[in-house]
């Protein structure tokens, strides 16, 4: 059975023009437009709103060498670590270097994080060796993109539109003298408000962030449905390393409370991990103890929840001072508050949730894809920064790095392009999905995404192995009978349609990937094969839709 796409028909859409065109308003987004925005005019569309991404919930900080004790060689030792030996050293290198500026940058034009002193308060988190993250309490992200989104704002040449559905990628293939086909990427279909429109682009940058609304427990927000993922797979682009999705090891577990994110940096200072016995346990897993890398965390607490079979552990950080507490950590102090928990003197009911993709478009440190004009930055994007487990607080500043880069190199290649993209006639992309077409009503739709998060939730999350993947593979591929495809020319009522079937895209490839790495590394961990192999395994799986899984060296 083929998976389904959601390919819609551009000659039925209206279309407008863009030098570079920038898929999503997290800090990779922003940063991106910002650096575009230099050399080139900018269209930033996002799907809701320019404060709803990953990044605006994000607690911990972000990760630089600015401490007087730190060094850019022991911050890429660290990540190198964490990342279980699939780093890109190169791309680790750059973020760490390059990310120094960019932090700088940041605290320039306005970033109100945390001082002591003549320097910013660093905290600690798991894995790092040194005290390097700076914060702003514990709403870092939502400081971030403040910051960048005020400039962005400020910015004559840069043209935002919100509440705008992404669908599909416009594409071009060309057959060059030697018989090679170049595929070129030129723009989105997508949704504005109540009109199906084409945006076409000299150069186009997928941001789009996660995917973690594929599982029922996750600190992604609701739009994190794997959106950039789908799209960029259906187009044809290479995909690397998703098996590797790394599940933060506390979330929220209170009843009648989101699965809200609780920061890693409250183990950094000190909390502990309780089982419902009462007892610390994460000696008897790691020599770190709390400050483990998160997949050794994840698993251990899992392993917990299984022992005394109850459905949660709990963090306790009521041994630090009140005011410290609050001052620290306001956000959680007042959000755990709100469900009448007070962290001061209560223990704080956690449990592991989906949190980050490791993998997804592959691009080099140029952060190109192998379609011509399409860049990726951010989350949705892999250059192998994060090897199979990215180290805490590393997200942001790939962010920052990577956006700056992909913002820069996408206005370069714009620059150099005809006056016109090609003719919407000429789209590679033209023809809608030859499964027949399915009607589905809303409470069918989402049904589907609710099968989808808990096949994935049981057999494909914190541990794996073949037979539950085995039988997630074929859930999924009777789900696929059941979706259908999108209407050629889709309507706003068929966004949860769309975001059923990205969803579908990403469970597969997945779940596909997981299957294939027959060895537990980082992330991703499996039962019947609980070693990694570094003899047989120092390799990358690599998904494309004419190719599912394919293994590539590194």
């Amino acid at each position: 059975m083929e998976n389904p796409t959601s390919a819609v028909n551009p000659e039925k859409h209206s279309s407008w023009d863009t030098d570079v065109l920038i898929i999503g308003s997290g800090a990779a987004g922003l940063r991106a437009a910002l650096a575009a925005s230099e050399h080139a005019n900018v269209t930033l569309i996002t799907k809701t709103t320019l404060t709803e991404s990953n990044t605006h919930y994000a607690q911990g900080g972000i990760a630089v060498v600015m401490n007087l004790d730190d060094t850019i060689a022991l911050h890429i030792k660290d990540t190198c670590a964490a990342g279980a030996g699939f780093c890109n050293v190169k791309a680790v290198e750059m973020m760490v270097s390059e990310g120094i500026p960019r932090v700088a940058e940041l605290l320039d034009w306005g970033a109100n994080f945390d001082w002591e002193g003549a320097l910013p308060r660093f905290t600690q988190e798991a894995a790092h060796s040194r005290r390097r993250i700076v914060h702003k309490g514990d709403a870092t992200g939502r400081e971030t993109t403040d910051v960048l989104i005020q400039r962005v704002l400020n910015t004559e040449n840069i043209h935002i539109l919100q509440n705008t559905f992404a669908i599909d990628l416009l594409t071009d293939a060309e057959i060059t003298k030697g018989h090679e086909e170049t595929v070129t990427c030129y723009g989105v279909t997508a949704i504005v408000g109540e009109e199906a429109v084409c945006i076409r682009a000299r150069a186009t940058i997928l941001a789009t962030g996660g995917l973690g609304r594929v599982y029922p427990c996750t600190s992604n927000p609701k739009v994190a449905t794997g959106d950039g993922f789908a799209a960029a797979w259906r187009a044809g682009c290479e995909m690397v390393d998703m098996e590797f999705v790394q599940f933060h090891p506390t979330t929220l577990y209170l009843d009648g409370a989101p699965n809200f994110l609780i920061s890693e940096a409250v183990r950094g200072e000190g909390g502990q991990l309780i089982s419902i016995r009462g007892e610390r346990f994460m000696e008897k897993y790691h020599e770190k103890g709390e400050l483990a890398p998160r997949d050794v965390v994840s698993r251990a607490i899992q392993i917990e929840m299984e022992l005394t079979g109850f459905p949660c552990v709990y963090l306790d950080i009521t041994h630090k001072p009140a005011g410290f507490i609050h001052e620290r950590f306001p956000t959680i102090s007042e959000t755990t508050k709100r469900y009448g928990l007070d962290i001061n003197m209560d223990l704080i009911p956690v449990r592991p949730g989906a949190h980050f993709m490791m993998g997804g478009i592959r691009t080099n440190t140029d952060t190109e894809t192998n379609l011509k004009g399409l860049y990726a930055c951010g989350e949705v994007a892999c250059t192998g920064v994060h090897g199979a487990n990215r180290l805490a607080s590393n997200s942001l500043l790939e962010c920052l790095v990577y956006g700056a880069r992909a913002g820069t190199n996408a206005a370069t290649f714009a620059a150099f392009q005809s006056s016109h993209p090609p003719d919407i006639s000429r789209a590679g992309n033209t023809e809608t999905s030859q499964m027949p077409h399915i009607e589905a009503d809303l409470a069918s739709i989402e049904a589907i995404k609710d099968a989808i998060r808990e096949t994935l939730w049981e057999n494909v999350s914190i541990e794996r192995n073949g037979e539950g993947l085995r039988q997630t593979l074929a859930e999924l591929q009777d789900l696929t009978i059941n979706l259908g495809n999108v209407p050629a020319t889709p309507v706003p009522s068929d966004i949860a349609l769309i975001e059923a079937v990205n969803m579908l895209n990403v469970a597969l490839m997945i779940t596909k990937s997981a299957l294939a790495r027959t060895e537990s590394r980082g992330a991703h961990y499996r039962t019947d094969f609980p070693t990694q192999d570094d003899t047989d395994w120092h390799r990358r799986i690599l998904i494309k839709n004419d190719n599912p899984s394919e293994v590539i060296s590194l």
